[in-house]
């Protein structure tokens, strides 16, 4: 047939018919992707806003971390990735200390110690994770990011900066907006049903924001003066040896909730991801993710547990709707006003939802000793255990010269430590 011959008709109507089901598969999978950003949308944001870094730079590197971990695990894991909330109080006393360059230096290193993490496991294998970390480092050590940042909640919920010096909003009108806020999550969190349940962050910043427009504490000005189109505020990062050291302790709690969380999703989906593409590459997915957006000035990257929550709920394990999600959220990431939207969020609104989420980190530490039955009536635990809250909660830090340990990344070498040197219980 030559290349002038007319198709048949047949040919013709099955060629229109292939291309309008690659066309509706297609919006099918933007329309799920907007939704997973949706899902994830009140907790990727929340953490550059407590942080003091800038929420639309979170927003593009939320969605370039997604893709670089779907390049790295061959798109085959249905994951989003966006901003860690163990690293909260550790940014926040950076940005303080050495500004938010010199902390992106410690933010960076700490995505290659995630990568490190991944070449250990390719060559020994998943239980060397188990074996350094075991839960009764791991346990404190959470529990200690969780209930390190409950003054700053509770600072914020009542109307003053996270460090208490600085008094936004009166505390009578605070209260009236972050409790009907934390309340709103605690419903939606226990109550709701469908996708509706997996936004409780997302509802209770809603119902937080009406409540203080009506109360007069909401500042238009930046959304009036703020651009449609606009490039975020990347900050390239500056060495800074002190930022580096303090943060790469900070690394052990998420790396080992993220073998947590592609468990999750393998029994989500009923694939064995450890085996295929391996933890090993989805680690370093993580490191990777977590180094680029340190050079963008964005916060780490890790895995979202909300957004395994809604691939179970909707049943869908394409991880081609993670790859819109991705591109949808570096879309909105150039948005002005839409940024400009976001720092309108009073204090008080964030500190009634971070109420909840700090608790919610501290019994996650919690749950990890209880599901794994680490016995505290036993002496090696107890210590463990005891002396990592106690440095951790009581503020414990060693220094030399111009150079500190402290908080969660003390926690986390005290506990490792701990756990190396003293002898081991009986039936170990």
């Amino acid at each position: 047939m030559s290349a002038n011959t007319p198709q048949p008709v047949n040919e013709k109507n099955s060629q229109v018919k292939e291309d309008l089901t690659a066309n509706f598969n297609t919006l099918q999978q933007i329309f799920a992707g907007g939704q997973m950003l949706f899902v994830a949308f009140g907790a990727l944001v929340l953490m550059p806003l407590i942080t003091g870094l800038d929420a639309n730079v979170a927003l593009f590197t939320a969605g370039l971390g997604t893709l670089l971990f779907q390049w790295v695990t061959k798109g085959q894991v249905p994951i989003f990735l966006a901003s860690s909330f163990a690293f909260i109080a550790p940014i926040t006393y950076g940005v303080q200390t050495w500004g938010i360059a010199g902390t992106m230096s410690g933010l960076f290193a700490a995505g290659l110690v995630y990568m490190l993490m991944s070449y250990a496991v390719k060559v020994r294998g998943v239980d060397f994770i188990h074996r350094l970390l075991p839960p009764v480092v791991v346990g404190p050590v959470i529990m200690v990011i969780g209930l390190g940042l409950a003054p700053m909640a509770v600072n914020m919920a009542i109307g003053k900066s996270g460090d208490g010096s600085i008094v936004f909003i009166a505390y009578e009108t605070a209260l009236m907006i972050s409790l009907p806020a934390l309340l709103a999550t605690l419903l939606i969190s226990t109550m709701a049903k469908g996708v509706l349940k997996l936004v409780p962050i997302f509802a209770g910043v809603l119902v937080g924001y009406l409540l203080a427009f009506y109360f007069g504490v909401v500042d238009f000005t930046a959304i009036a003066n703020a651009p449609w189109f606009s490039v975020p505020k990347f900050v390239a990062p500056e060495w800074n040896w002190h930022a580096v050291l303090f943060m790469i302790p900070v690394a052990i709690a998420p790396a080992v909730e993220h073998v947590g969380d592609i468990l999750a999703i393998s029994n989500v989906t009923g694939k064995d991801f450890l085996k295929k593409p391996g933890l090993h590459r989805t680690l370093f997915g993580d490191g990777l993710a977590t180094s680029v957006s340190a050079l963008f000035g964005g916060p780490p990257n890790t895995t979202y547990s909300e957004v395994t929550g809604a691939v179970m709920l909707t049943r869908n394990f394409n991880p081609k709707i993670m790859i819109w999600a991705a591109i949808i959220a570096i879309v909105l990431a150039f948005v002005g006003k839409f940024g400009a939207i976001l720092q309108t969020i009073p204090v008080a609104v964030m500190g009634g939802i971070m109420i909840l989420l700090f608790g919610s980190i501290a019994s996650v530490g919690l749950n990890t000793l209880i599901r794994h039955q680490v016995d505290l009536s036993h002496p090696r635990n107890l210590c463990i255990v005891s002396v990592t809250l106690v440095f951790g909660i009581g503020g414990m830090a060693f220094g030399f010269g111009s150079f500190s340990l402290q908080g969660v990344s003390l926690c986390g070498v005290v506990a490792i430590v701990l756990n190396l040197c003293l002898p081991k219980m009986d039936q170990e």
